[in-house]
Parts: C-alpha cells; sequence; structure tokens
C-alpha cells in the first residue's frame, strides 16, 4: 500500500511552451507549487503533508521554452530552453510525461503549426513510449465565436460542450481550430500511450493582466477623464482567471479524464462595459465612454487578436469541467464579483505600490520646493492644503454647474449643492476659513482619492500640530492592533511612510527670505514682521509635548531630520539625494513614449550645449595658453637682448685698460714705423716694419 501511494506521488515532468510570457507563465508557476495528484480526493486525504515534500518527490518538475536566454531563468523552472530547432526540441519533449501547449492568447502562425508538429512527432513515436504521455493544448474560445445560440428564441441559453459539432471558429481563428481537430485526432489511436485533451480557455485576468491590461492601466495612471470602451460594450465577454486555467491544466493531468475537450470560463456572462466600468470604477475614475471599434486598432497596446477577444459575444457554459474536475476556484464568479482581489494582484505584481511622503518644517526652510522635485521624480501628487479646498470647491461647483452635460444623478446633484452650500455657510462664519471640522474632512477626501491611494502624495507642511495629523489619519474603523495599546488608531491607507523634517537656522531662514524676489515674498506672505510672527509660532509649536512629529514617533515612523545649511544649492541636491536614498526607486510605470521622446530630446540637447560649452573652454583655454606662450617668448627675448647688451657693456669695459696701453705705448711707435715704411717702399713693407719697431724698442 505504502508502495501504491509513494508511486502516485511520483513527480512528474511538464513541458510548457513559452514560460516567460503572461499565460504560460502563470501556469506552469502554479504547476511548479502543486504535488502530483494533488486536485484528486483521495490524494487530499491519503497523500503525504504538503510541507514534507520537495521538488523531487511530489510537485511538478517544469521545463519549457523561452525566447531569449539573456536575462535570469524563471525560477520555478527546472530547465529552460532557448528556441531550438524541431529536431532540438524533439528529444527534450520525449523525455517530459506531460507536454503542454498554450495557444490561447496572441498565438502566431508559427507556434500553432509548432503545437501541431509537436504532437504529430509524438504520436510518430508512440511505440517507443515506456509509459503514457499526455499532449494538451490549450485553446480559445475564439473557436466557438461564430456559434449560433443553443437556442434561436433564448439567446440568452449558453451553449456547452456538448454543442460541440454546432461550433464555428472566428474567422481569424481557423488554424486554432485545426489544431483542436489534429490534437483530438491523434490523441485517439492509443491513448494507453498518448492520451490528448483540449482546454478551451476564456478571456484570461488576474496576476497582473495581459490583454485587459490597457484598461487597468488607463485607469491606474488617471490620465484621461474616461476610460474607453470600444464599440457598444453590451457583448458578452467568456472570461476566467489564469490561475483557475492553471487549475483546470493541473486537473487534466491528475485525473486524465476520459472527455478530451474542454470549456474553461468561469461563471460571469460579463458584457465588456461592465467589465471596463468596474475597472474604471475601483482604479481609476469610475467613468467609461464609448468609442467606435475602430479606434481600438489604432491603439498601440492592443493587437488585432486583443480586439476580436474584446469583441467576441458569446454566452457559453463549462458543464464537463465542473462535473469531472475538483476545482478550487480563485474567481469563479467572474471578474466584477472579485475586483478587489484582482487589482490588488495588479498592483503587487506589477510594483504599483503607493509612496506616501510629508515634508515637514519651518517657513522658508524649501519643502515647496523639495515636494516639486519629489512629485516629478516619484510621479505622486501634491497636497498643499489652499490647493486642495480650491479643487474641492471647483468640483463641487462643476458637478453642480455642469450636472446636466454630465448625465449625473439628481441624488449626486444634491449631495453636491449640500456639501458646496456647507462649505459657504462656513466661510461665511469664519471670515473666509473653513472651520477645522470641514478642512479635516477635505483632506481625508483627497488622501482617500483614488489617484492617491493609487500612486503616493506628498503633504506639504501639514499636518502643523499632533491634534491636525490625529484627525485627518484617524479611521474610526480600524482597530488598534493591541487592545490596551497606547498607540492612536490610524489609517492606513493614507498615512505617510516617510516622514521628513527639514530643519535649518533662523539666520539661513532669515537670509534665505531676505533673498527671495519681492514677488515671490509676497506671494508667500513672507514680508518682515509676518514672516517672523510664523517662525516664531512655528518655533513655539515645536517645543512642546505633543508635536506632529511626536504624533508620527508614536505610530513608529520614526521622522528622519535632515539639515538644510546650503544657501548655493537653489535645487536642494543633497537633501534630495538623502531622501530618494531612503525612499528607493519609483514603484510605478516608467516614462510613457512621449516622455521618454522629451527625455532624449532635452537629453541630446544637454550633450549639445555641453558640447558647445566644453568646445569654447577648450578654445578659451587654448587662447589662454597661445597668449601666455607668447608673453613667455617675448619675455624671453627681451632678457636675451638684455644680456647680450650687458656682456657688450662688459666687453667694452673690461678693453679699456688694453686699449689705453696700446694707445700710449704701441701706436705712436706703429704709426712712425708705417710713415717711414711709407717713404722708402721696401720690396717687403712687413719685414721692413718690423725691424723698424724692433730698432726703435732696442733703442727706447
Amino acid at each position: 500500500m505504502a508502495d501504491e501511494k509513494k508511486e502516485s506521488y511520483r513527480t512528474k515532468r511538464v513541458f510548457v511552451n513559452n514560460i516567460e510570457q503572461y499565460s504560460s507563465k502563470c501556469i506552469a508557476k502554479f504547476l511548479s507549487t502543486c504535488i502530483v495528484g494533488g486536485s484528486l480526493e483521495e490524494a487530499e486525504e491519503d497523500g503525504p503533508p504538503a510541507d514534507e515534500l520537495t521538488l523531487q518527490d511530489g510537485t511538478f518538475q517544469i521545463v519549457g521554452t523561452i525566447s531569449n536566454n539573456e536575462g535570469e531563468n524563471p525560477s520555478f523552472a527546472l530547465e529552460c530552453y532557448t528556441s531550438q530547432n524541431r529536431d532540438q526540441l524533439l528529444p527534450r519533449l520525449l523525455e517530459c510525461d506531460v507536454v503542454v501547449y498554450n495557444i490561447s492568447e496572441n498565438a502566431t502562425a508559427e507556434l500553432i503549426d509548432e503545437a501541431t508538429w509537436a504532437i504529430s512527432a509524438l504520436h510518430s513515436d508512440i511505440e517507443s513510449f515506456a509509459s503514457q504521455k499526455v499532449f494538451i493544448l490549450i485553446s480559445s474560445v475564439m473557436t466557438w465565436a461564430m456559434s449560433k445560440p443553443a437556442d434561436p428564441n433564448d439567446p440568452e441559453i449558453p451553449l456547452t460542450e456538448d454543442d460541440y459539432r454546432r461550433k464555428r471558429h472566428h474567422p481569424n481563428f481557423k488554424e486554432h481550430a485545426n489544431a483542436e481537430k489534429t490534437v483530438l485526432k491523434l490523441g485517439k489511436t492509443k491513448k494507453s500511450k498518448l492520451s490528448s485533451y483540449v482546454v478551451a480557455a476564456g478571456v484570461q485576468y488576474g496576476m497582473g493582466e495581459n490583454l485587459l491590461h490597457y484598461f487597468f492601466k488607463a485607469s491606474w495612471l488617471g490620465e484621461i477623464a474616461r476610460v474607453p470602451v470600444f464599440g457598444p460594450g453590451t457583448n458578452v465577454i467568456p472570461t476566467i482567471h489564469v490561475n483557475d486555467l492553471a487549475g483546470v491544466i493541473q486537473n487534466v493531468i491528475d485525473h486524465k479524464p476520459k472527455i478530451h475537450y474542454f470549456i474553461a470560463v468561469d461563471d460571469s456572462n460579463n458584457t465588456f462595459e461592465d467589465i471596463v466600468k468596474i475597472i474604471s470604477f475601483v482604479l481609476g475614475p469610475g467613468k467609461i465612454k464609448k468609442v467606435p471599434k475602430e479606434e481600438a486598432y489604432l491603439t498601440n497596446a492592443l493587437t488585432n487578436a486583443d480586439v476580436d477577444h474584446l469583441s467576441v459575444n458569446l454566452r457559453i457554459e463549462p458543464i464537463f469541467l465542473k462535473e469531472t474536475f475538483n476545482l478550487h476556484w480563485v474567481s469563479e464568479a467572474g471578474i466584477i464579483d472579485n475586483i478587489n482581489g484582482v487589482v490588488e494582484e495588479y498592483k503587487l505584481l506589477r510594483l504599483l505600490l503607493p509612496i506616501r511622503i510629508c515634508l515637514l518644517g519651518p517657513p522658508a526652510v524649501g519643502k515647496s520646493t523639495v515636494a516639486e522635485t519629489l512629485c516629478k521624480h516619484y510621479k505622486l501628487h501634491h497636497i498643499k492644503l489652499q490647493e486642495v479646498i480650491d479643487e474641492k470647491m471647483q468640483h463641487l461647483e462643476e458637478a453642480v454647474n455642469g450636472a446636466e452635460q454630465e448625465g449625473e444623478s439628481e441624488e449626486a446633484v444634491s449631495n453636491a449643492q449640500d456639501q458646496l452650500d456647507s462649505l459657504k455657510d462656513s466661510m461665511e462664519q469664519n471670515e473666509g476659513r473653513l472651520s477645522d471640522r470641514l478642512v479635516y474632512r477635505i483632506m481625508r477626501d483627497k488622501l482617500n482619492s483614488t489617484p492617491c491611494r493609487n500612486h503616493g502624495f506628498v503633504l506639504d507642511g501639514f499636518p502643523k500640530s499632533y491634534d491636525q495629523a490625529k484627525e485627518i489619519f484617524y479611521d474610526e474603523d480600524m482597530e488598534p492592533d493591541y487592545p490596551r495599546s497606547k498607540m492612536p488608531a490610524y489609517n492606513k491607507k493614507i498615512i505617510p511612510e516617510f516622514i521628513f523634517s527639514l530643519e535649518a537656522s533662523d539666520d539661513f531662514l532669515k537670509e534665505r527670505v531676505q533673498n527671495l524676489p519681492e514677488s515671490v515674498a509676497e506671494k508667500m506672505r513672507y514680508s518682515k514682521d509676518e514672516y517672523l510672527s510664523r517662525l516664531k509660532k512655528y518655533r513655539k509649536a515645536n517645543v512642546e509635548d505633543e508635536t506632529v512629529l511626536n504624533y508620527f514617533d508614536e505610530l513608529e515612523i520614526h521622522p528622519e531630520h535632515i539639515e538644510v545649511n546650503n544657501a548655493v544649492d537653489p535645487e536642494y541636491g543633497a537633501v534630495m539625494e538623502k531622501i530618494t536614498r531612503l525612499v528607493g526607486h519609483p514603484r510605478n510605470y516608467g516614462p510613457t513614449p512621449e516622455e521618454r521622446e522629451e527625455m532624449e530630446r532635452k537629453s541630446a540637447e544637454e550633450t549639445a550645449q555641453r558640447l558647445v560649452l566644453e568646445t569654447a573652454d577648450w578654445k578659451r583655454r587654448e587662447a589662454e595658453t597661445a597668449a601666455k606662450m607668447a608673453a613667455r617668448l617675448e619675455e624671453w627675448n627681451r632678457h636675451v637682448t638684455e644680456v647680450k647688451r650687458q656682456e657688450h657693456e662688459l666687453l667694452v669695459a673690461r678693453s679699456a685698460p688694453l686699449r689705453n696701453y696700446l694707445m700710449s705705448y704701441v701706436m705712436p711707435s706703429l704709426t712712425e714705423g708705417m710713415m717711414e715704411c711709407c717713404k722708402a717702399k721696401p720690396d717687403d713693407p712687413v719685414d721692413f716694419l718690423a725691424e723698424y719697431l724692433l730698432r726703435n724698442n732696442s733703442q727706447d
């Protein structure tokens, strides 16, 4: 009996194609965590504990193909093969107990051809199999797209697997239909050696999204007021959570049922409009806009196959799947009923996590400058108290005045009017200021708004006190983790993660205010007397026992104190470096193509400008060097001339005694001798002159 149990939990090797792509990746990852036979009822009762199983003694071993080998292989895969020719791939397939080919979404003609080749190649080697192999083709419900209703008089009656012979494929999915037929045909030859199955999957969602990602991203970004619905939107789209599809594959492997064709969809019959509407409501602006279907083809994020899936109108029900398998559904009721869980998956797997920052500090320390830079860097919302109040007033006025154009309900308009009247009454009673209660409510509404919940925010200088922080972040529905704890109850979804207190000396702040342009100082109410009063008030408020910083300390969100003392750093580069190092990388989508193009343009401009400056600087240095060389050469020439003059003078000075001696004692005798020579005119004048000088010298 023990040996039989051990055999039933023997590890199986499962091949899945393209395991780095959305659908195949989710299926392969799911299977890698499943115990072989885990979907069988007997396995649940008698199987070994899950925590005692390892990759070698119970779970599926996943192998598969990947498009390239540049990055790291998926951690859940035992082996990965880059794109290989079929002669190299076939031995890999023959090593596996189960071969899964996924052609359900955006499958190319080459991939579909590879899937039909794989089942054909396995069928050709069927006699060499030592044990039964299973081939599973994951196809698409688009092979049913043009099927007529089960009952023409009642189109709401769904089709089932029993209507298989009546199914009609979408014109663009003819190859899928042919692949289904080939797989089913070859699996009938010798089932004890090769058993084949086809799973027609609905539009897949969940685990970060793929086909529906366009609508999730448009909603999350919040850059458009209404999320588009292409076409009327009344068509019913069969859907399934990708992990539920993986569960179907697990059950096929474990059960090896006698039925070989399954429809894998959930129980929902949601229309395209309803799906987009719930995504927009939970994740985005909450509104949709119907646009012509043709606009979908102009959307870069959607392929033609995606548009075909979104345009299908098909009511279909999986009878065999529910009768045969033991499925633990993730989303049996569909995407609408499970939208909150699907959205959380989307955010977590896409790393779209909000960053919530609070900047505090004395007036004029530079909070707004830093906040604007942070918002630009992390794509966050800049929360300034007065701007939030003005935005709320404007929104309510637009809701009341533009109700007819917006198509708002009477109840919504009445509610907006009541809120607007309440705000105006409070301002009249408080000399143009709102009561604290209304300010707190407006701020809470802003922090709880979908954009702030999605992306995050930077609170600029607010709250200013312990009581304000307690009122804004308080959540009466939240219970403390520890009932006896003195920690204030707070809303974890809006409380800042990072608290930064910018600090500077009074002298530094006063000097900074004095150097501000007059227009900026007036706008910020930084006149000398008014600023000194505000600074004094701030200093007094922050020496009390219950300060806003104390509030965050009590919640164990400890503020970071950053000294601002560099007057020559208007961009606050040092402060930004410290903050970004603590906060980390952005947690949102990267730049859009337009933003990337703008960044590249700015980078090119900066590079060109830098080259111009470097060239000018090089020319300037060259000119300076040439001028220095010319000056040095001129100085050298001047020194040489001076040296020559001095040498000449020295030579002249040193030759004066000799010249005087010659003039006194030599030249007279020489002159007389030359005169006598002229008179005598001898044949040899030199000899005559020498004898003359010798004779006269002897006489002397």
